[in-house]
């Protein structure tokens, strides 16, 4: 399908190489400036898409318990895969990945796991027979030029925002290892220690031109390109020169150098978008609330002066009867055994005075609703019935 890449015609190709010659580009930049970045996150954690100008790339990360190599039998595994979709260049054939396909993931891994940017020892469960496995897949959705650096922030923009779940160890051989959902225990963000920037140049009229960060047209046109890969450390991580034109060691040296600056600007900014990203989500995370909320109730304080079960039930009934006896008899003994009832007495003889007596309102032919009735409420009522029926009499 390499028939299918733009090719630029003779007075395209004259007219870059000339505005480079006078330290011009056809999109107005400078020599070393990179284009307008943009880093956005989906839904869930670990998926990011980058747009690098007009390229565009998104990055997913998923995880699966495998078994570790033998070699390394106590370390995680970090695998890279791309997808060159035809609807972001012609060129791309489907199914089989191409050079450009391969070269891309070769250059990312490289600079990701060789450099030990993200730690693999914490991705252990059981030595030797279970470990975390991280796959990022790089979807390719628009090819504008520089798809090795678009990719690169997708990935670790996209590693950064990943949560893996976490997972327990036991059993009767103290191997079984158990994952637990995200609504049970909160998962495990990677462990990275540094990020590992790729920076791509290009290079015209026989290595004397250099340009940053070349477009889709620029790239049909350059000579040689070549990728640093730098953290913000200034860190060589690795270098990818896939033949073109040879270059001098003292122009590396210069592109080392400004690679070194770009690596931490092109840092500063992923921390930032994920630190807002992370912001923004525990904003909106709701807060998971228990099944049964306790309600607080005033009680008063009862006190039991020593009592057994026994005895309390036995003044309850005492009680009880006492109420009834109270309700037999005519109105005048009703105030006298009320202002019996209103003498003091003990926390404990109040709680089972009020029992008493919204059992006996209860029982009574009054339909009134409102607060709990007192016991002289609850009588009077059927007292002035018995009266007005003596008098009919």
């Amino acid at each position: 399908m390499e028939h299918l890449r733009w090719r630029p015609t003779v007075n395209e190709r004259d007219f870059i190489e000339c505005a480079l010659q006078s330290d011009l580009r056809v999109d107005g930049r400078h020599s070393f400036d990179f284009r307008k970045l943009k880093i956005t996150f989906g839904r869930e954690d670990g998926s990011s898409e980058v747009q690098l100008g007009e390229t565009h790339v998104m990055g997913y990360v998923t995880v699966q318990l495998v078994q570790p190599y033998r070699d390394r039998p106590n370390e995680g595994t970090l695998a890279i895969f791309t997808e060159f979709s035809p609807m972001a260049d012609p060129s791309f054939e489907p199914g089989r990945p191409g050079e450009l396909a391969i070269e891309l993931g070769r250059v990312i891994d490289r600079g990701l796991r060789e450099s030990r940017a993200v730690d693999m020892e914490s991705l252990c469960v059981v030595a030797g027979k279970h470990v975390w496995s991280v796959r990022v897949d790089l979807h390719i959705l628009d090819n504008g030029g520089n798809l090795i650096d678009a990719a690169n922030i997708a990935a670790l923009a996209a590693l950064s925002t990943f949560r893996r779940p976490e997972c327990t160890v036991g059993g009767d051989d103290g191997q079984q290892v158990t994952v637990h959902d995200p609504e049970v225990r909160d998962p495990l963000p990677l462990t990275i220690h540094h990020m590992p920037i790729a920076v791509t140049f290009a290079y015209f009229g026989e290595g004397n031109i250099v340009v940053l960060d070349p477009t889709y047209k620029e790239e049909a046109v350059m000579g040689g390109r070549m990728t640093a890969i730098v953290n913000s450390n200034g860190d060589v991580c690795a270098i990818q020169k896939a033949g073109g034109e040879g270059v001098m060691s003292s122009v590396i040296m210069q592109c080392l150098r400004i690679a070194s600056v770009k690596a931490a600007d092109i840092t500063s900014k992923i921390k930032k978008a994920v630190d807002s990203y992370t912001t923004e989500k525990a904003l909106k995370k709701v807060k998971r609330l228990p099944t049964s909320v306790p309600q607080k109730i005033n009680v008063t304080n009862v006190t039991m002066d020593g009592k057994g079960d026994g005895e309390l039930e036995k003044q309850s009934v005492q009680m009880h009867s006492d109420v009834q006896q109270i309700s037999k008899d005519p109105p005048t003994m009703v105030k006298a055994s009320s202002r019996e009832d209103a003498q003091p007495m003990t926390e404990s003889s109040n709680a089972e005075v009020n029992t008493s007596s919204a059992v006996a309102a209860g029982e009574s032919e009054s339909h009134e609703i409102g607060s709990p009735k007192s016991l002289k409420d609850a009588i009077k009522p059927k007292h002035k019935r018995k009266k007005k029926k003596s008098d009919r009499s």
